[in-house]
């Protein structure tokens, strides 16, 4: 096709970041509404994408290539395989509900001396990531991708360090101090996962002579890319590593409870339902494509480390006082079950981890709006000081309830298909790891439960008796999301249709079968 259309898909928010920013501090409105705007028309730019995409034509699709670094081998290469569209579409698809519910969360407030910064940075940052998401989930060129990768980090910092949660027990002093660490600390972890790729890169270009995938897989499959055991051992190793932080996995996960709870409700989505998947997706586009016979050597410890993400994150989770940090560690759980299916090498893990990565995002952005909805009327992300909500505020008490029984799959909630499918993908392989894992599901109930037993039963606090219910922006914001939970979770065929071609691709590449069932089927 003649127009570029991922490119457009974005450019669009990035091109929107800037002129958001241009806006004058005095029309912060007018800076609100033009954010909200871009996202609307990004998102029905990835509804052509997801349109034009042919689950059953070529692996990667609405292709563009054009010359960019030429001495160097580097091309400006963009392409979607199903995996990259289910993403796409959901980035596309979370950032107007995030803008939406951050819509007061910048507005400038006198605290003593300071003064929080201006409005229509706060909307630019986040179209900025969302334009460097986009072309991270569509690069096909490994150096392309790995600039994008990293430069997403500068406006996640400033998101974090910036525009940090005002719900802070301790006064403004104590909170930007928390902030900073919070923004230092993710931006060092990731900074060192991604130099560390960085040499991967270039050991990359130096065996291949080239970052294309397309070219590199073309290479491998005549026979004239010949890459030594230990060379691809070490290459995988620098990518993986910067993917586990990113995703992030046990024990690299420790910027992410701090990053959570510093930031405000929507930045935290963004973290974690947004940001973070582009390291679960590059460990299937890139490592295992790239380094497939490192990938199969990697996986038993690949999946310990899986496995201790899921119980330890949820362990963590269920003694968590602060409602967003309860929230960080659930994630971190989460991740573990992604990571878990991508790596037990079948075709229902695989699947099951790609529509986890899509209804982890949904049900986390459900959970964790609604709790910063929460947080906002009572001034405290503390668990103990809420009781009582459901009488006072019955709406917001459903919708959290919802959101919290999509996080633990609940089946008939869309998170309970993907879990399935990455448990049953990794006992028809590893039948002990699976069975461990599977207690990560009693944990997840625990947590949830006690969660909303603490904070919406019992009698009314004082402190809540005046609580007022949800509003109508934040109904726009919480319902799409509560209908595409269910719905997903009755009928998830839209997403799997998809998928399932691109994840029959990368078993492909790593030359792996799924294993034949102990017991045939009676005839």
């Amino acid at each position: 096709m003649s127009f570029p259309l991922l490119t457009a898909t974005a450019v669009l928010p990035a091109v929107g970041a800037v002129a958001t920013a241009a806006v004058p501090a005095a029309r912060r409105t007018a800076a609100k509404w033009l954010a909200l705007l871009v996202s609307l028309a990004t998102l029905a730019l990835a509804v052509v994408v997801m349109v034009r995409f042919d689950p059953g034509g070529a692996r990667y699709q609405l292709t563009e290539s054009h010359a960019w670094i030429s001495d160097f081998g580097v091309r400006y290469e963009l392409g979607v395989d199903g995996i990259a569209v289910a993403l796409l579409a959901l980035t596309a698809l979370l950032i107007p509900f995030i803008i939406l519910a951050g819509w007061h969360d910048a507005d400038p407030l006198e605290t003593g001396s300071k003064r929080w910064r201006p409005t229509q940075g706060f909307f630019a940052l986040i179209l900025a990531v969302e334009a460097m998401v986009i072309i991270s989930f569509e690069a096909t060129d490994v150096f392309l991708f790995y600039i994008f990768f990293e430069a997403m980090l500068i406006p996640m910092y400033f998101l974090i360090g910036g525009f940090g949660d005002r719900a802070h027990a301790q006064g403004e002093e104590a909170a930007s101090t928390q902030r900073s660490y919070a923004a230092v600390k993710f931006l060092l972890y990731n900074l060192v996962g991604g130099l560390i790729m960085l040499a991967a890169v270039i050991g990359l270009y130096t065996v291949s002579g080239n970052f294309s995938l397309a070219e590199i897989a073309q290479a491998r499959a005549n026979g004239t890319l010949h890459m030594a055991t230990s060379t691809e051992r070490w290459l995988f190793l620098g990518f993986f590593f910067a993917f586990a932080v990113k995703a992030p996995l046990w024990p690299l996960h420790t910027w992410l409870p701090n990053a959570m709870q510093e930031s405000t409700a929507p930045v935290a989505v963004l973290i974690t339902a947004v940001v973070d998947k582009v390291g679960t997706f590059a460990m299937l586009r890139f490592c295992l494509q790239l380094f497939p016979e490192a990938s199969k050597w990697a996986t038993p410890t690949i999946l310990v480390l899986a496995l201790i993400s899921i119980i330890y994150g949820a362990l963590l989770a269920v003694g968590q006082r602060d409602i967003k940090r309860l929230v960080a560690y659930a994630s971190i759980s989460h991740f573990g079950f992604i990571i878990l299916g991508i790596f037990a090498m079948t075709s229902q893990g695989q699947s099951g981890a790609t529509l986890y990565m899509v209804n982890h995002g949904i049900s986390t952005a459900a959970l964790m709006l609604v709790a910063g909805f929460l947080i906002s009327r009572r001034g405290s992300r503390l668990i103990a000081d809420y009781g009582g909500v459901q009488k006072v505020a019955p709406v917001l008490a459903g919708t959290f309830l919802i959101g919290g029984l999509a996080t633990l799959s609940l089946p008939g909630l869309a998170p309970f298909v993907s879990e399935f499918l990455v448990l049953v993908g990794t006992f028809t392989r590893y039948p002990a790891i699976g069975i461990i894992a599977t207690f990560g599901i009693v944990l997840a109930a625990l947590y949830t439960l006690v969660l909303y037993q603490r904070t919406m039963t019992g009698p009314v606090k004082p402190a809540v008796s005046a609580m007022p219910d949800l509003k109508a922006r934040e109904l726009v914001v919480v319902a799409p999301l509560i209908i595409l939970l269910i719905f997903l979770g009755v009928y998830p065929k839209p997403v799997t249709d998809i998928v399932n071609p691109a994840v029959k691709q990368t078993m492909s590449d790593v030359h792996k079968t799924d294993p034949k069932p102990a017991v045939e089927a009676a005839k």
